[in-house]
C-alpha cells in the first residue's frame, strides 16, 4: 500500500502540489522572538509581492549607554536625512563598519559583539575574528583607554602572545615594540629584580 504526502501552504492552509511550495525566510517581523523563521507558500500566493514591496533601509543606532536599536524605514525617508550631500554620496564616502548585528542568546540577552569598538580587545575565550582584529589595529589607543578604565589588561604590543592573538605584528613593528615570548619576559623581570636587589 502506498502513501501520499500532502503539503499545505502556511499562509492559506490550502493544499499545494508537489514541488510547488516556495520557501520564505522571515528575518524581521514584530512577532519574531528567536531569530528568523521559514514558512512555505504557493507561488500564486506570492504573485503580486513585487507590486506591494517598498524600498526600505535598515540600520542600527548606537547611542552612548544604550543597546543598539534596529530601525527600518522607507528608503525615500532615509534619503531625506542627508541634507548636505545626497545620501548615495554620503554612503559611498562612509567608512566601512566592522560591527555585526548583535544576535540574541536563548536567554534573550544580546550577544557581546567583540567586533565592535565598544567590546574589541576584552578578554574572551572565543576565537578572535577579523572584525575585532581590524578594530584593534585601527583604534589601539582608544581600545586600551577603554580597557584601562574598565580595569582590564591592555593590548600590549610587547607581548608576543597578545600580538599573535590579535594579528598585530605589523603594528608592533611600526611602533617599535619588540614582542618577546612570555618566558623571556619572566626571565627579564627576574633579572631586573635581581639587579635592583644589588
Amino acid at each position: 500500500m502506498g502513501q501520499k504526502v500532502v503539503r499545505f501552504s502556511d499562509l492559506s492552509g490550502k493544499i499545494v502540489g508537489d514541488g510547488e511550495l516556495v520557501k520564505i525566510v522571515v528575518t524581521q517581523h514584530p512577532a519574531l522572538t528567536d531569530g528568523p523563521v521559514e514558512i512555505e507558500a504557493a507561488p500564486s500566493e506570492l504573485a503580486d509581492i513585487e507590486d506591494k514591496a517598498i524600498d526600505v533601509v535598515s540600520f542600527e543606532v548606537f547611542e552612548a549607554g544604550e543597546e543598539p536599536r534596529l530601525v527600518v524605514m522607507p528608503l525615500a525617508e532615509f534619503d531625506k536625512l542627508a541634507t548636505d550631500d545626497p545620501m548615495d554620496v554620503v554612503i559611498k564616502a562612509a567608512k566601512k563598519s566592522y560591527a555585526k548585528p548583535a544576535r540574541a542568546k536563548s536567554t534573550g540577552e544580546a550577544k557581546v559583539n567583540y567586533g565592535s569598538l565598544e567590546h574589541a580587545g576584552k578578554p574572551h575565550r572565543g576565537k578572535v575574528n577579523d572584525a575585532e582584529k581590524q578594530i584593534i589595529r585601527d583604534h589601539l589607543d582608544q581600545v586600551n583607554e577603554r580597557l584601562e578604565s574598565d580595569g582590564l589588561r591592555l593590548i600590549d604590543l610587547a607581548d608576543a602572545e597578545i600580538v599573535a592573538r590579535y594579528g598585530l605584528e605589523e603594528l608592533a613593528a611600526e611602533r617599535g615594540a619588540a614582542a618577546m615570548p612570555a618566558e623571556a619576559k619572566v626571565e627579564s623581570a627576574t633579572n631586573a629584580d635581581d639587579e635592583s636587589d644589588e
